[in-house]
């Protein structure tokens, strides 16, 4: 009886050690030990696992990470471009630290180490990077490796965009080829920094399809909503390298996805019905694609048609714009003629690309509109937040790329466009003959209203007076009457 009990306890003893060592090793991996097809780590917290997927309707096989409630959400793929076509990958760390995925004798994707290890062990962090770290330097989080360094198509809180001044590795999202196929898409979604200004924009391959506007120090000007925590950008700038991340925050799970056609959404996670809430898309709409309304046109999407030309310019060809084709742009309708002293007029809209511009730090206002009225080739200029309280003047050259019409997070920002005094005196008029008939009908209304209000009146007053007349001989036509008993005494007389 008791070596049945002792055999038991023993047993029950076992079991907890290996289901605890399990539980550890769930979401680690230490050198030579592999993972094969059919197996999973899960990161601390039961949020993302990393193993073998197949994915839409495709039978090739990858190394990925999805979340574990929702795996069809992949959010980082190991080997893109060299799927296993068979159930026989193994994923390897090997004893310098490098991540080996293999099939048989071939070696299909493999980690570049930034250091060798020489104790390994692989990790899959709650934030959803996957990391390798050396025990022996005593630190967690000093990574001779991360996945976050190579991202797909997914923005995870704590993941890094970054431009490295074009020296070294710049890391952006790349859509899929398609939802069968993980492979680089034809999109991607980098961070640019060019004359100390900075944009986000998507690409299809090396054209542009949609821009934000610059850092205003806080968040990227137009943009669909005005950016709070967990959805708050950090970017950080030095002389090498320019990155932005969001922070991550425990309690929201967020991604940022790049999909197949383009289109950048952010989601958040409803965990009580582990459904996902789109918060925002981009484009938002059809004055997001880039250049829609041509050079020196500006998209206004409340409007029909949604494309004008700016002040002082007309149509390139007025054919072309009658057909909605707003390619061509826009042309001055007088040249400019900085002699004789030009002007400016302002223009709420977002800032146009930054193709050919001038950024200076340390001028005012007033200094940037004299210095731009003093070129011809100056376009436009404005006042850019550049980071915070620092402004300055920021002066375009050229046509003027990619305007439309601000969100209500930035509806106080303006352009000041360069014009020829005739051009503006031509606006002047025009704007006073506009607002002569606006004038006009104002007046009339009013003394519309008041006519009517004075027939009305005298209408209801002589109702008023002849109500009381008929009531006054209603009063002098009624008799006098008696009561029973007066009426019997009579008659007794």
């Amino acid at each position: 009886m008791l070596q049945s009990q002792f055999t038991t306890i023993l047993a029950a003893f076992i079991y907890s050690l290996i289901f605890l060592k399990f539980t550890i090793a769930s979401y680690t991996l230490s050198a030579n030990q592999t993972i094969r097809d059919g197996q999973t780590l899960v990161s601390e917290g039961q949020i993302f696992e990393l193993g073998f997927f197949s994915p839409g309707r495709s039978k090739d096989r990858f190394l990925g990470i999805w979340y574990k409630t929702t795996p069809e959400i992949v959010v980082w793929v190991a080997n893109r471009n060299q799927p296993i076509t068979d159930s026989q990958g193994i994923l390897t760390i090997s004893r310098n630290g490098t991540l080996v995925l293999s099939r048989g004798e071939r070696i299909i994707w493999s980690s570049n180490l930034s250091t060798v290890a020489s104790s390994p062990v692989m990790r899959l962090l709650q934030t959803g990077n996957l990391v390798c770290v050396d025990k022996t330097n005593g630190t967690s989080d000093n990574y001779i490796w991360q996945s976050f360094d190579y991202p797909c198509d997914t923005r995870l809180p704590g993941m890094q965009i970054v431009d490295n001044h074009g020296e070294g590795q710049d890391n952006y999202l790349q859509s899929w080829r398609s939802s069968d196929d993980p492979s680089l898409g034809d999109f991607t979604y980098r961070i640019e920094y060019r004359g100390g200004v900075v944009q986000m924009v998507i690409y299809n391959a090396s054209i542009k399809k949609c821009r934000s506007g610059p850092w205003t120090g806080h968040y990227f000007s137009n943009l669909p909503f005005t950016p709070t925590i967990p959805f708050k950008p950090n970017l950080v700038i030095n002389k090498d390298m320019i990155s932005l991340s969001d922070a991550f925050n425990s309690s929201v799970i967020t991604r940022l996805t790049l999909d197949k056609s383009g289109s950048l959404h952010r989601y958040t996670m409803d965990e009580s019905k582990n459904e996902w809430n789109l918060v925002h898309s981009v484009p938002r709409d059809s004055c997001d694609n880039y250049a829609q309304c041509g050079p020196n046109g500006i998209c206004r999407i409340s409007k029909v048609p949604i494309c004008e030309c700016l002040k002082g310019f007309a149509p390139r060809s007025q054919q072309d714009w009658d057909l909605q084709d707003w390619s061509g742009g826009c042309v001055r309708t007088r040249p400019l003629n900085c002699q004789n002293g030009d002007g400016f007029v302002k223009v709420g809209a977002n800032f146009p690309d930054m193709l050919q511009f001038q950024l200076n730090t340390s001028m005012s206002l007033n200094e940037c509109q004299s210095q731009c009225s003093k070129s011809c080739s100056c376009t436009a200029y404005a006042t850019p937040l550049v980071s915070d309280g620092v402004s300055g003047c920021l002066m375009w050259f050229g046509d003027l790329i990619d305007i439309r019409e601000p969100p209500g997070a930035d509806s106080n920002i303006n352009i000041y466009i360069h014009l020829p005094v005739s051009e503006l005196e031509s606006i002047n008029d025009l704007d006073k003959k506009k607002k002569r008939p606006t004038k006009l009908i104002f007046i009339l209304t009013a003394v519309g209203v008041l006519i009517s209000g004075l027939i009305l009146g005298g209408i209801l007053l002589k109702i008023r007076l002849t109500r009381q007349g008929e009531e006054r001989k209603t009063e002098d036509l009624e008799l006098p009457s008696f009561d029973l008993a007066t009426v019997a005494a009579c008659c007794h007389r």
